[in-house]
């Protein structure tokens, strides 16, 4: 049951974690507006709510570009009157040792999952203070706790991604709701970027116990569905057994 129907922007909306919130979100009875740059899926999930008896709408959207972010909350403001869930969760892992010098996909990542994540926070930010309430859920990964080899640059984008989510909480002056949710193994695309063929066999046999998305839309759902009292700080979820 949820206890409000909110207006929730998500950004990388098209596949994975993304794609399976936005489904969970609206069933919820959440209004939703999804962002990513593969318009044609996002158009495909927008038919499929709506057939559900959902309420969605798909915007275009490229999280490395500050612009078309906040273009991505004016749209979220003008369709619906209000913004008051950000799901920063676009991200990129082409894995790779750091000996392997790739280092376009290193500023791929950081583009990504670090400057993607800050430009959600700056376009978001103002106008939940405006309205005196709002929710940034950031998607981080067990990555942000922990390093292991061929990550080490993703790891430090999660590490990253942590820092801001607690630096945010501690700033937000009690007026915003601040959420990290940090996946292990999950059934996603996140794995198909790894180009590097050492990093890409050797994810296989960690991704041999993954979770659903699932699971990890639960999550957020729970955090997003809590009093205005209760602010969910973190949540860590694996698959069960899971090491890491």
């Amino acid at each position: 049951m949820t206890y409000a129907r909110k207006v929730v922007l998500v950004t990388g909306a098209s596949s994975g974690i993304g794609e399976a919130t936005a489904r969970r979100l609206a069933a919820d009875g959440h209004r939703l507006l999804l962002g990513a740059r593969r318009t044609e899926r996002l158009d495909a999930i927008v038919a499929e709510i709506g057939a559900a008896g959902g309420t969605s709408a798909a915007h275009p959207l490229d999280v490395t570009d500050a612009a078309d972010v906040r273009s991505f909350v004016a749209a979220a403001r003008e369709r619906y009157g209000r913004v008051d869930v950000l799901v920063n969760n676009a991200g990129v892992m082409p894995l790779s040792e750091l000996g392997q010098g790739r280092t376009g996909e290193w500023e791929r990542m950081l583009d990504v999952n670090v400057r993607g994540v800050l430009n959600g926070i700056a376009a978001a930010l103002p106008v939940m203070r405006a309205q005196r309430c709002g929710h940034i859920v950031n998607i981080a990964s067990v990555g942000a706790y922990e390093v292991s080899p061929t990550a080490a640059v993703y790891c430090g984008t999660k590490f990253a991604v942590r820092a801001i989510t607690e630096g945010l909480r501690q700033e937000s002056g009690g007026e915003l709701r601040v959420t990290l949710v940090s996946p292990g193994v999950t059934e996603s695309e996140l794995a198909d970027g790894i180009t590097d063929p050492v990093a890409r066999e050797a994810m296989k046999s960690y991704r041999a116990v993954a979770l659903p998305a699932s699971a990890v839309a639960g999550a957020i759902a729970y955090a997003v569905d809590q009093p205005d009292t209760v602010d969910v700080n973190e949540i860590v979820i694996r698959p069960t057994g899971s090491a890491q």
